[in-house]
């Protein structure tokens, strides 16, 4: 799997799969147990605490559902990395936090607080902390889960907007096929610790291979069966052999 720079590119597949878990190898919370993960040339697994720090400072990383600092306002749920790894003066940071906020729509909202925003809102507000420090690689988890069809929308845009504004690579975990295919520049299809598709969004909408296909239309079974294996149902029901000759199930 190759993410170029400056480009926008999706991961996706079934619960469990292991997207999320990429994104940790990616970051360096996880070592792998085989093979290797480059970052800007460097592989990740072998970096010591210090560099791994340092390369961390070019990442950014919005969680499913926020992760937004409850108590704090809005404001300095944004400001908290600028004053945490800069040493920057107070106007300063205002400034650039008022800066991140506008960029997401929402300068408007600077001393909320987390409870007060709209679940649309709070993932904004995230998307803000995120790219606070301008980084290189910003990495996004489930961005479009549980958010409502116009702010999905707006989400997406944003995302789009600011990776070809700040010049940054862009991974996205997602289950959302509809948005994604809108958004993004390549996608990235997992299933059984395999890549078993990849694409531009053309590529993806007219692929025949099975399971990108099941995926993309959401075909209830296919490749990802519907059912879970497990032995015959007449028999867990304990029914009599002479009602399973009948074709009970």
């Amino acid at each position: 799997m190759t993410i170029p720079k400056g480009k926008l590119v999706a991961i996706m597949g079934g619960s469990g799969c292991g997207k999320t878990t990429l994104l940790r190898l990616i970051g360096g919370q996880l070592k792998p147990s085989s093979g290797q993960v480059k970052v800007a040339g460097q592989v990740v697994g072998d970096l010591d605490r210090e560099a791994l720090y340092a390369l961390r400072r070019k990442m950014s990383m919005l969680f499913q559902f926020g992760a937004l600092f409850t108590d704090m306002s809005v404001f300095d749920n944004i400001a908290f990395q600028l004053r945490e790894h800069t040493e920057l003066p107070e106007d300063m940071i205002r400034d650039l936090v008022l800066m991140k906020l506008n960029a997401v729509g929402l300068r408007g909202t600077a001393k909320l607080y987390p409870a007060e925003l709209s679940g649309g809102m709070a993932r904004r507000v995230a998307l803000a902390r995120a790219v606070a420090l301008d980084p290189e690689l910003i990495m996004y988890d489930e961005p479009f889960a549980g958010l409502d069809p116009i702010s999905l929308a707006a989400v997406g845009n944003t995302i789009r907007r600011l990776n070809d504004t700040l010049g940054a690579t862009s991974i996205v975990v997602t289950h959302d096929v509809i948005e994604s295919l809108q958004i993004v520049d390549y996608l990235y299809f997992v299933a059984d610790g395999k890549i078993v598709g990849h694409g531009t969004p053309d590529d993806i909408r007219a692929s025949t291979e099975p399971f990108v296909k099941q995926f993309v239309h959401a075909e209830m079974d296919g490749p990802v069966p519907f059912h879970y294996p497990a032995a015959q149902y007449a028999d867990d029901l304990g029914l009599p052999l002479e009602k399973k000759s009948r074709g009970a199930a």
